[in-house]
């Protein structure tokens, strides 16, 4: 999974603010929590 800055702004653009601050708080749990090969294997799996 190849994602530059571009993609992932567009990405978030079109996500409304409730289901953004919901990402985010997913992210900051698994940043906080996890190792980064684990947040990456979740990423893949939710997808």
């Amino acid at each position: 999974m190849n994602m530059n800055m571009a993609q992932l702004m567009a990405m978030l653009s079109k996500m409304d603010k409730k289901d953004l601050e919901q990402g985010l708080n997913k992210m900051n749990q698994m940043l906080k929590n996890n190792d980064v090969n684990s947040i990456i294997n979740q990423i893949k799996k939710d997808k």
